[in-house]
């Protein structure tokens, strides 16, 4: 199995709510994410996908996000921001990015501080 995986990061802002904690309070991140892409053998190329590729479907979701106030955008308006959900937000739209080719969304990670990690993977 080959795999490739890119890191963006992105600025946001959030609060989560029925959280009760200072994150209920409106707050920002310095997020980094990863989403690795996977397939089982390589093109005449040997390249599993180009990375420029990768990095440019991860930029149109991240880019969604980037200097956002995540609760308003329509994908968190009811489900928190958090973690968690932002990691498989960011994994279905890539997903959906990469659709026509021949590879498959692994992994999508999420940073919201250096040592704080989501992953969402469908096994």
């Amino acid at each position: 199995m080959y795999e490739l995986t890119v890191t963006r990061h992105f600025s946001a802002a959030h609060c989560l709510r029925d959280y009760d904690g200072a994150c209920a309070r409106l707050h920002g991140h310095n997020y980094r994410v990863a989403v690795t892409v996977c397939a089982e053998t390589l093109p005449l190329s040997g390249m599993l996908m180009d990375f420029k590729t990768l990095k440019a479907a991860c930029d149109a979701v991240v880019d969604q996000l980037d200097h956002r106030y995540l609760n308003d955008l329509p994908a968190f308006a009811e489900l928190n921001p958090t973690s968690e959900n932002l990691a498989r937000f960011l994994f279905e739209q890539v997903r959906q990015q990469l659709e026509p080719l021949p590879v498959r969304v692994v992994s999508a990670s999420v940073w919201e501080s250096e040592g704080s990690c989501a992953t969402y993977r469908e096994d």
